[in-house]
């Protein structure tokens, strides 16, 4: 079916185009993923794209979701566009498109300028994305997903018109004209016989904005470059066109890897922008393919190194890094791998959980669990829990989504990694305390559906609460709270509103004991007073005979405290 075509930009043209965008990825990411050979031949430029582009979709539609009557401003749709882009934003070529995107956000939401919403406010995102991300990167590459932005934002540039259409299809066909021309512009990439495939990626994304404004499907690239090593650029396996043998590629990538960094270091940095540019300084010393994008306090940085750890210290220095993931070129990646090394084989069972902290990131691994970390206010979308997936490397895996609101981004992923042949059971733990319980009863020597029903039971036994402070005031099952009043759910529902977290804590522990129980579990946040586990402990001792206590250190979670009984 065609697409409906938006004739302006408004929240809802951000809103579709986000969402053909990551189809178009979608698409095209294995694709994208096989032509991948610079900056680092990991394989996963297209993953990390549809990621990014992921976590943009998700905060677009929670602005959406937000309004109960109307709909957002564009200049809403904008900034959540760049801001889930931003924090989703993986690998070099997701944090580059990140900052494209916040580029184009900065015109969109410009206040008071209504004529940003046509072919001219158009043309106008498209220069300060390119120009925007050229500045991010600490050394510019020609022959790069840089190159391509540039000739879309010339392109569309010479658009005399204002339909949105017009300079979209302008600024497509200029960047697929660019994207053919890098392998003349990078040598690594015409020795592998590829485009580059930041620039594909960026081509795909473009492509879902003709879709927007002209309710057509761009038309598709075909490029061959000249000469031995021929590889197609374009369409997909089955379509008239074919991808020849990774061969040249990967030798091409084994040469490229001899002399690369071995670590990639990404993370986010809450900090000032003179302490940002001291940390450019600093992380361009240290290596390679540098890029910190983002601003008003918040950034995306990333940087490929040989020393890891200093590069975090670097971070610290500047400011607050959190999110830090850090990989290891070497492990695993079919372009860097040699024929000597063996795959790694399979495991029988692994267990995936999200956890809301690091405290509980810890426990959890100790325990065997592949974890993926939710910071408050940034639930993992689908792409990451199929990617923790895939990481667990196990033939049979349990899912534990630990919360109820990500029952459906779970459920999700757990259909993808179906497809790709892993057997997958979703256990629809909502909170941490539970997923601790099912986790304590994981045996992955006894049959899959046995463990499976086990872990279930006794996630279902355990009753779950958190104590937390309102941000707002709003209407709650107890009545009424203001913001700053300390709250007590119980699976799930506010069921107490008082004023001191000690005191509401004890509350919610002895409605939660009244029923029975055996063990409680306290998870303390970072924020949490210092003596609340202390009395809490003293309160089940003194009051409640044969029940235990187990306490464990949650870090930055969002809630003060969890609390499980069993």
């Amino acid at each position: 079916m065609a697409q409906v075509p938006q004739t302006f930009f408004d929240a809802l043209a951000v809103r579709t185009w986000c969402g053909l965008a990551l189809e178009s990825l979608g698409r095209a990411r294995e694709e994208i993923d096989a032509i991948n050979v610079y900056p680092v031949a990991d394989g996963d430029t297209g993953t990390n794209l549809y990621l990014t582009v992921e976590s943009a979709v998700g905060a677009v539609e929670a602005v959406f979701a937000a309004y109960d009557v109307g709909k957002p401003t564009l200049a809403d749709a904008a900034r959540a566009m760049a801001h889930g882009a931003l924090i989703g934003a993986r690998g070099n070529s997701g944090t580059i498109l990140a900052q494209l995107l916040r580029g184009m956000a900065q015109v969109l939401a410009a206040e008071g300028e209504t004529a940003h919403t046509d072919g001219s406010g158009l043309r106008l995102a498209l220069r300060q994305a390119a120009d925007s991300a050229r500045q991010a990167v600490a050394h510019p590459v020609e022959g790069t997903v840089l190159t391509v932005a540039s000739a879309a934002a010339d392109a569309a540039g010479g658009v005399t018109h204002d339909d949105c259409g017009a300079v979209a299809r302008a600024a497509y066909e200029g960047a697929r004209v660019a994207l053919a021309e890098t392998p003349g512009q990078l040598a690594v990439l015409e020795r592998a016989g590829v485009v580059d495939a930041g620039g594909r990626g960026l081509l795909a994304v473009l492509g879902a904005l003709v879709e927007t404004f002209t309710g057509e499907a761009a038309a598709p690239l075909v490029h061959q470059v000249s000469g031995a090593h021929a590889r197609v650029a374009g369409g997909s396996p089955g379509d008239g066109t074919s991808l020849t043998s990774l061969a040249d590629a990967e030798d091409c990538a084994d040469a490229v890897a001899a002399g690369a960094p071995a670590f990639e270091v990404i993370y986010l940095l809450e900090a000032e922008d003179a302490a940002v540019a001291r940390l450019r300084g600093r992380l361009d010393a240290l290596g390679d393919s540098l890029v910190i994008v983002g601003g008003d306090g918040l950034w995306n940085v990333h940087v490929h190194v040989d020393d890891a750890g200093a590069a975090v210290e670097a971070g610290v220095e500047a400011g607050r890094p959190y999110r830090i993931r850090i990989t290891h070129f070497g492990a695993g990646d079919v372009h860097t791998t040699g024929a000597e090394r063996p795959p790694r084989e399979r495991a029988q069972r692994a267990v995936v959980a999200v956890v809301p902290g690091e405290g509980l990131a810890g426990l959890y691994s100790e325990a065997g669990a592949t974890t993926v970390l939710a910071r408050p206010g940034e639930p993992p979308a689908s792409g990451e829990l199929v990617q923790a997936v895939r990481r667990a490397h196990a033939r049979e895996v349990v899912l534990l989504p630990n919360d109820a609101e990500l029952r459906h981004t779970a459920a999700a992923a757990a259909e993808q990694a179906r497809t790709e042949g892993i057997r997958v059971a979703l256990i629809p733990t909502r909170s941490a305390v539970q997923g601790i319980a099912a986790l304590a009863v994981h045996e992955p020597d006894r049959r899959f559906d046995e463990d499976v029903v086990s872990m279930t039971s006794a996630a279902g036994a355990t009753r779950y609460a958190e104590v937390a402070v309102a941000e707002r005031q709003s209407w709650t099952m107890a009545g009424i709270c203001q913001a700053g009043d300390v709250l007590g759910l119980i699976d799930g529902d506010v069921a107490v509103i008082g004023t001191d977290v000690t005191a509401t804590a004890g509350t919610v522990l002895d409605r939660m004991l009244s029923a029975g129980g055996e063990l409680v579990t306290l998870v303390l946040g970072d924020e949490a007073p210092e003596t609340i586990a202390e009395h809490l402990e003293a309160r089940v001792r003194e009051s409640y005979l044969a029940v235990d206590t187990v306490v464990y250190r949650g870090g930055r979670q969002g809630a003060l405290l969890l609390i499980g009984v069993e």
